[in-house]
């Protein structure tokens, strides 16, 4: 076939497109963006092999591929598996996707390393996050296993210990009318959905110093007995204390303090 006509696209100064003629008259053969063009060298009047031209084309998949991957990342780093998805959304072939990334990883443009580390350092700031919920994030992401053990050892256990540490403190503020094991157990629930180890949780606790004393807790525990009276009033007796006591156990009262209330509420069971 022979190259029978070189134009500039008019809605994009950057990619030409090549007319031919295998022997029936010019037709439109392919379009090229402009490097695959200068790289390339085709002019008018040259004798073009099918394989010459499906390599150009191929190339330009290439150069297509690579500006729209770099475009993606030009909002923020992203890992390789991100861009693989990107671009297979944007019909570029699986083996043109793996030449780009390759491309960019040589260049700089993507390292799962850095990513990973940089991925870390962002949740802790945002969403302070312990260490087993950004694993899986980064493994969602497509980040391998080595790479995230990696780049989690810049997430010191001492500082978990004190992000987690906050989280706690905050987090007990929210709950003074619980009892002090429902609160305990609580903020530690609270930190293990939010990722932290649970030697970090104990720790954690310790350092919030989430113990009442004697007052607070006799406060807590009249808050929660006053809604268990609304509850089970309609029992006397034997049956409302034992249904009381229940209640109040569950919610992590000592037994002694729960025996006290109703102690000095005895007109409620023997009404």
């Amino acid at each position: 076939m022979k190259i029978t006509k070189i134009t500039v696209q008019k809605k994009n100064k950057s990619r030409f497109n090549v007319f031919i003629d295998r022997g029936n008259g010019e037709e439109f053969g392919f379009a090229i963006h402009e490097e695959v063009y200068i790289k390339s060298g085709i002019r008018k009047g040259m004798e073009l092999t099918n394989e010459e031209m499906e390599e150009m084309k191929l190339e330009d998949q290439f150069q297509k591929g690579l500006s729209q991957a770099m475009n993606f990342l030009s909002y923020r780093m992203r890992s390789a598996e991100e861009i693989r998805a990107y671009l297979l959304k944007k019909e570029i072939e699986p083996s043109t996707i793996k030449a780009i990334i390759q491309r960019l990883e040589e260049n700089g443009y993507v390292n799962d390393l850095e990513f990973a580390k940089m991925f870390i350092r962002s949740k802790i700031t945002t969403t302070k996050k312990g260490p087993l919920a950004l694993k899986q994030e980064l493994k969602k992401k497509g980040v391998s296993d080595s790479l995230i053990e990696q780049a989690i050892e810049t997430y010191s256990v001492e500082e978990q210990v004190e992000e987690a540490t906050k989280l706690a403190t905050k987090k007990a503020k929210q709950d003074k009318k619980l009892s002090e094991n429902a609160r305990k157990q609580k903020v530690a629930q609270f930190l293990q959905q939010k990722g932290f180890p649970w030697g970090v949780v104990e720790q954690a606790i310790e350092n919030a110093s989430l113990e009442k004393d004697e007052d607070e807790e006799r406060e807590a525990l009249d808050i929660q007995a006053i809604k268990a009276h609304r509850k089970y009033q309609k029992y006397e007796g034997w049956e409302y204390k034992q249904k009381m006591k229940q209640f109040l156990y569950r919610k992590g009262f000592p037994i002694t303090l729960i025996e006290e209330w109703l102690d000095e509420n005895a007109e409620l069971i023997d009404r």
